[in-house]
Order: structure tokens, then sequence, then C-alpha cells
């Protein structure tokens, strides 16, 4: 039987608006398990999630029948409604408009997840900054810093 077979993985990254660093040690692991179930739902293959208070990683399995920007667009609004009505904030929570979206080959698979699962330990070491701005570098991804996520100096 003929079929479609593809090899798409990506990691996505996006941002809290404003920067601010609202994502709780206590509650994160919550935020992405829900996450993991929207993916799940959408019949995309999780391989790696993780983040920072101010900053999240997912790294998927990409089918070629799915939309990129649809696929983060409902997550983004589905955890914003759940942070939201689970009341982990006084304040309402918001992802910060627009994401960063690298491909990787099936080489990079192993690597790529466990650099999101060390994210923690990175950072202590090269600020999310510093970071994003050498993934568009290496990307070669062309872009006005103005246009990029809101910088908390």
């Amino acid at each position: 039987m003929p079929g479609t077979f593809s090899q798409l993985y990506i990691q996505i990254v996006f941002a809290v608006k404003g920067r601010q660093s609202l994502i709780a040690e206590k509650w994160e692991t919550e935020l992405y398990k829900y996450i993991t179930g929207i993916i799940t739902n959408k019949n995309q293959k999780l391989l790696a999630i993780n983040g920072m208070p101010d900053h999240i990683y997912i790294f998927i399995g990409l089918k070629p029948s799915c939309c990129l920007s649809d696929l983060v667009r409902e997550i983004k609004k589905a955890s914003n409604e759940f942070i939201n009505n689970k009341g982990f904030l006084k304040s309402k929570f918001e992802w910060q408009k627009g994401c960063g979206a690298f491909s990787y080959s099936h080489s990079a698979v192993d690597n790529v997840i466990l650099y999101i699962q060390n994210q923690k330990e990175h950072h202590r070491r090269r600020s999310f900054k510093e970071e994003y701005k050498e993934f568009l570098i290496k990307y070669r991804i062309e872009h006005k810093d103005e246009y990029l996520f809101d910088w908390i100096e």
C-alpha cells in the first residue's frame, strides 16, 4: 500500500510575554504534560519538552500534513487557557507573539533531545538572548533585532 514517508524534526522555541519569569518549577511539569497532550492529540510525535521560567523548548517529529504555525498557535492558545484556568498565577499569563522553529537531521535527534533536557544547566552558562541569536546566525535566518522577543535587560 502506498504511503507518505517523512523525517521532519523541528525544535520550537517561544517565550513568555515580556520575557517575564512566570513558569514556576512547582507547576512546569503539569504544563509540559498538558502541552504533550496537545501535540499527541494533533497526531505529532513529541521528542522532548523543557524550558526555563521565561521560555520553552519543544522538539517534535512533524508529519508533513501538519501546518507548523497552526500547531504552535494551538499549543500557545490552549496552554494560555490552561495556565489561567488553573490559577497558577495571580495575573494573566500570555506567551509572546512569534516563535523560533529550527529543523534537524535524524543524526542530530539524540543531541537535540539531550540539549533540551539539560536546559537549566545550559542556561547557567549562556543567556536565552545569546542562545537565540546564535540559532538565528547558525541557521542563516535574516532578522532584525527589533522583531525578536522583548528582552528584559
